[in-house]
């Protein structure tokens, strides 16, 4: 039953469907809005499954590199911030970007410098491991920011910022 790769060349759509059912399987347009429209001569099953088959595996390989969130307080012990911080560069090893949120509970919000202190030394034990893909920023009563994976030890944007500005200064 299987017609192989044969191309029959231009037919006409009797002809064609005439062929399809000579050998005993379906008349499948590919790409219709081609001059002439271009068709196959296969099972039709066969061929959902084929395309489903493709299509699942397109869908796998999304997942990864996606988006982590971690929560953090701004009084936070500095032992619980650098078990966080070995959940992160878990995450970023797996290919994932991490979003660190400091999450304010009532008065926590009157010293929003804590959180910023926090993300800070959240920075500083990553070391050049990680770059800041978004600056840390305020959404309602969170703090967050956004790391990624360097390569070979690229600065986050604010660093290297700063040093582009040195640069151009001297």
């Amino acid at each position: 039953m299987d017609s192989g790769n044969e191309q029959l060349g231009i037919l006409t759509r009797l002809e064609a469907l005439q062929k399809a059912k000579e050998l005993g399987v379906d008349l499948i347009e590919i790409a219709p809005n081609a001059d002439p429209p271009v068709a196959k001569l296969a099972d039709f099953q066969k061929f959902r499954y084929e395309e489903g088959k493709k299509e699942r595996a397109s869908r796998k390989g999304e997942s990864a590199g996606g988006l982590k969130e971690l929560w953090l307080s701004p009084r936070i012990a500095e032992h619980d911030l650098k078990v966080r911080l070995n959940r992160t560069e878990e995450f970023l090893k797996a290919g994932h970007k991490v979003k660190l949120t400091v999450k304010f509970k009532g008065r926590e919000m009157a010293h929003q410098e804590l959180g910023h202190r926090v993300l800070q030394e959240a920075l500083t034990l990553l070391g050049d491991k990680v770059g800041v893909e978004r600056d840390p920023k305020f959404e309602g009563r969170k703090l967050s920011m956004i790391v990624g994976k360097t390569k070979g030890g690229i600065k986050s944007q604010s660093e290297s910022k700063e040093s582009t500005n040195a640069k151009t200064e001297n």
